[in-house]
């Protein structure tokens, strides 16, 4: 059952990124692109987001959480604790994931070339608008650790922990591109549906080829044995 609520929410998400991406190529979402974008900024003074300097700081800080650096020191974290602890074939698929994630994300980018917002003298970008990479691949990263823990944990409050931590962590990342003028809020939205969409086709695989006996990690290798 859950493999095919998954399929079904992995569906419903990429459509959603389909209806996203044919709004945005039509031009239809430009004026409420620009009109949430400038929620947080003074018309007087475009490039500079309201608020106090620290809060400013603080949002840099939260954006860098969904950046490659921070994610990929993240994932070879984990995936080498998954290697050492004998779970290699869950370590491969969160390498899997993340890596395939942030192939579709990079040539989705390069498709549509969107424009960023033109706020001279925002944080410097180096690619294209839609989708967000960083809502995109955060949500691939976070999710599936997230799930991937909650599976492994045996209390109903520590899985409600990680995952609601997973879904903060991402709308934290998302949110925060908005507000620091580096993306219009469709490229956040289709970045989280393509990247938890992603996340759920990969988590469905896994759970399939375990129903099989494929995806069994090894277990970690015991103490040695002292001879008497």
């Amino acid at each position: 059952m859950l493999l095919y609520i998954g399929c079904a929410v992995a569906a419903a998400l990429l459509t959603v990124f389909g209806i996203l991406a044919d709004q945005v190529v039509d031009g239809d979402t430009a004026d409420f692109d620009r009109a949430m974008v400038m929620l947080f900024r003074d018309p007087a003074a475009p490039t500079v987001p309201l608020g106090p300097a620290w809060f400013n700081e603080a949002v840099r800080d939260i954006t860098a959480l969904g950046s490659f650096p921070v994610l990929g020191v993240l994932v070879i974290g984990v995936v080498l604790h998954l290697l050492l602890t004998g779970s290699r074939r869950t370590g491969l698929l969160i390498a899997i994931s993340v890596i395939g994630g942030t192939i579709i994300s990079m040539t989705l980018k390069a498709i549509f070339d969107r424009p960023r917002p033109d706020f001279t003298g925002a944080v410097d970008v180096f690619t294209s608008s839609f989708p967000s990479g960083h809502a995109t691949t955060s949500a691939v990263v976070y999710l599936t650790i997230g799930v991937l823990l909650a599976q492994r944990s045996s209390t109903w409050p520590a899985r409600t922990l990680y995952i609601s931590g997973a879904i903060i962590l991402v709308a934290a990342v998302g949110l925060s591109r908005i507000y620091l003028g580096v993306h219009f809020p469709t490229d956040v939205l289709a970045g989280w549906s393509l990247g938890a969409a992603w996340a759920l086709i990969c988590l469905a695989v896994a759970h399939a080829l375990r129903r099989r006996g494929t995806l069994h990690d090894e277990a970690p290798p015991g103490p040695p044995t002292e001879v008497a």
